[in-house]
């Protein structure tokens, strides 16, 4: 993509997304960064679920560490590697205590250092509770910077390098939720919802859906399709032409 085409992309998602925020709930950096943790293969819904109990009762490094992992672990257990996250939870809590007086720090090297915290959760980290502009690059902006031409790379580094150096700086702030939040609701992985896309024109994505497929079929249609060829030739017939949908 030109640099123009770039600033137009971005112009659209920010027209669609005038305030675009973190969809996890969280009060202050150390909220934010527990709730990352647990996000880890799981959806913002089912850890909002989670810490939504979880933060009355251990709000802070302090009363995480003294309720300890096996309490964490029973808590968090319905998200998914609970053993690991609790473990890293409760030593980072231990870490921030130790090393930052109970505070998360805003420099990269600082929160990587901290057990279980990789890049992409020190990216979200930085950007969404200090205000930095970074791009943390999970699945949805890799699908979104691969699909669209934004910035295609082979691994998360290089589309988050590429991001970055193709975001105008306007758009740098924000740039983690346009993307992310495009990926989740309508560039979604199985069957993009490009009908109701406003980038769809200057989309790259040769497999797009087009807005017939995306409707949900008729029970007439859903009915014939059931009941096979030999009942339903014109469906058949129909279907024979059509691509088969992505996986």
């Amino acid at each position: 993509m030109t640099r123009a085409e770039v600033a137009k992309l971005y112009g659209k998602l920010a027209k669609a997304m005038p305030e675009p925020r973190s969809e996890l709930e969280f009060r202050d950096p150390y909220q934010l960064l527990v709730a990352v943790i647990l996000s880890a293969q799981a959806t913002d819904r089912s850890v909002n679920r989670v810490t939504e109990s979880l933060f009355r009762e251990a709000p802070t490094p302090e009363s995480m560490l003294a309720l300890g992992e096996a309490w964490l672990r029973k808590r968090i257990r319905e998200i998914g590697l609970a053993n690991g996250k609790a473990r890293n939870i409760v030593a980072t809590s231990r870490a921030l205590l130790e090393r930052h007086g109970g505070t998360v720090p805003a420099e990269r090297a600082a929160l990587e250092a901290l057990p279980g915290v990789g890049r992409k959760t020190a990216n979200v980290v930085l950007n969404v509770a200090f205000g930095q502009p970074t791009i943390a690059v999970d699945t949805h902006v890799f699908r979104v910077a691969n699909r669209t031409g934004l910035a295609p790379g082979k691994d998360v580094r290089e589309v988050e390098r590429l991001l970055l150096a193709a975001t105008p700086k306007r758009f740098l702030q924000h740039a983690h939720h346009y993307l992310i939040l495009h990926g989740r609701h309508v560039c979604k992985a199985r069957k993009p919802d490009c009908p109701a896309c406003p980038i769809a024109e200057m989309c790259a994505y040769p497999d797009k859906v087009s807005e017939q497929d995306a409707a949900p079929a008729s029970p007439v249609t859903a009915s014939r399709a059931k009941a096979g060829p030999a009942t339903a030739p014109s469906v058949t017939a129909a279907l024979r032409g059509s691509r088969p949908q992505r996986k």
